[in-house]
């Protein structure tokens, strides 16, 4: 194997929120992520879009997912057809490019394979049975299929956790000379959770609702499989030459249920208590820090210092940092990116770095945030929110009339990106 390139692997799950990562002091047992934050750099002003599409294109893209018309979970045709991805990016410059998990980023023919994947397994919609792996349908008599390999649909025995685990394995075990670019978007703890007892049992004896009980549980059972994803990497000698990144799409959820969904399922299992963010306020869909400030990290054994970072970086900075360390040349300007290279942040040079502005987008609402001023705009009322988050992450007190010259700057800057949302349609 090359040695020259790193080996990329981008973990995402599925809604996990901020204080359900043990680093982060939960009761939740996530040994494996403990360790690969302790070792590593973790981000924790690291921001994402409220949900699971957005977040997912703006990773993929650079961008700011509103710059497709993107404000919500989509499908159909999310990214426009030969738009460069970060898989194409790196596919150019010889990397085996591989997706295991959820795609949610375009419905059938717009699937990975079309933006630059040379192999995808996983399943194509917003959420799954982990069993069944069926997308929500609400009647006995049809179901929506989404679990497939390569554009093919595909019946498989066993839990998503597992299976979306041994593709990850087998992508890396693979015997190739290129580097590979591997993303693996875990199902969980986003509902409809289902869970084998051998981690159900861990939390049994914790005084917590039954669904948190799940949700905990689910979390494990994926922290274990990221355990098996770096022992793998140990047993085919490329831990040292292995990037690892992981962040949550968006913040935890407050709670789900449903009498119809999955046929009626779970009609008596109602979900009632999932995520936890605090201590940031709200839950995924919110603009709020509990929406859009996720739990992150890196690890890169001899490239990466332990370190505990508090610059601010987005999504969307990705695509430009690991299509630099890769090899490539490109220009924010020529793919008209949003995000910028955070290398110097990862690297441990962050005071050379300068935070760029942040932008958010969705339906009734858009924010944006430029040093410590975040500014959140009702689009129905008009009403504009102001929070110093150097003094208050968590959202506690509206500066905005305190602060006109404030307001009226973020929202010349608000324009500004709006504007740009426009030029790109």
């Amino acid at each position: 194997m090359s040695q020259d390139k790193p080996n990329i692997i981008v973990i995402v799950p599925d809604d996990l929120g901020w204080n359900d990562v043990g680093y982060h002091g939960s009761f939740i047992k996530t040994p494996h992520m403990d360790r690969l934050a302790a070792e590593g750099v973790k981000l924790e002003q690291h921001y994402v879009m409220p949900t699971c599409t957005p977040s997912r294109v703006s990773l993929i893209t650079g961008k700011y997912p509103s710059r497709y018309g993107v404000v919500a979970p989509d499908y159909g045709e999310v990214i426009d057809l030969g738009d460069p991805t970060l898989a194409t990016l790196l596919q150019d410059v010889g990397y085996h490019t591989a997706i295991s998990g959820k795609w949610h980023m375009g419905s059938p023919p717009y699937t990975p394979l079309k933006y630059g994947f040379d192999s995808s397994y996983g399943y194509y919609d917003g959420q799954i049975d982990p069993y069944t792996h069926e997308y929500k349908r609400e009647t006995e008599l049809t179901s929506r299929r989404s679990w497939h390999r390569n554009d093919e649909y595909l019946d498989e025995q066993g839990h998503a956790t597992d299976l979306i685990t041994d593709e990850a394995i087998r992508v890396i075990r693979e015997d190739r000379d290129d580097p590979f670019f591997l993303y693996v978007a875990y199902s969980v703890p986003h509902y409809p959770l289902a869970e084998p007892e051998k981690w159900t049992s861990i939390y049994e004896d914790f005084n917590i609702h039954r669904s948190r009980r799940w949700y905990a549980a689910s979390v494990s059972h994926m922290d274990d499989g990221i355990g098996q994803i770096i022992e793998a990497l140990d047993q085919t000698g490329q831990r040292e030459n292995t990037m690892v990144i992981f962040i949550s799409d968006n913040g935890g959820q407050k709670n789900w249920s449903s009498t119809t969904e999955y046929r009626g399922a779970y009609a008596d299992k109602p979900h009632d208590v999932l995520g936890d963010n605090f201590p940031l306020r709200g839950w995924k869909v919110d603009l709020y820090e509990g929406g859009i400030r996720v739990p992150a990290f890196a690890n890169w054994p001899g490239r990466i210092s332990q370190s505990t970072v508090n610059v601010p970086v987005h999504i969307a900075d990705w695509l430009p940092t690991l299509v630099k360390l890769a090899g490539g040349s490109i220009k924010r300007e020529d793919l008209a990116l949003d995000g910028k290279n955070i290398w110097p942040v990862l690297s441990g040079h962050e005071s050379a770095y300068e935070p760029h502005p942040f932008y958010w987008k969705i339906r009734g609402a858009s924010a944006v945030r430029e040093g410590q001023w975040k500014l959140i705009r009702d689009q129905t009322t008009g009403k504009s929110e102001l929070y110093d988050l150097a003094v208050d992450f968590r959202e506690t007190t509206d500066l905005s009339e305190e602060n006109p010259e404030v307001v009226s700057r973020l929202s010349m800057l608000l324009a500004h990106f709006e504007k740009g949302d426009r030029e790109r349609k």
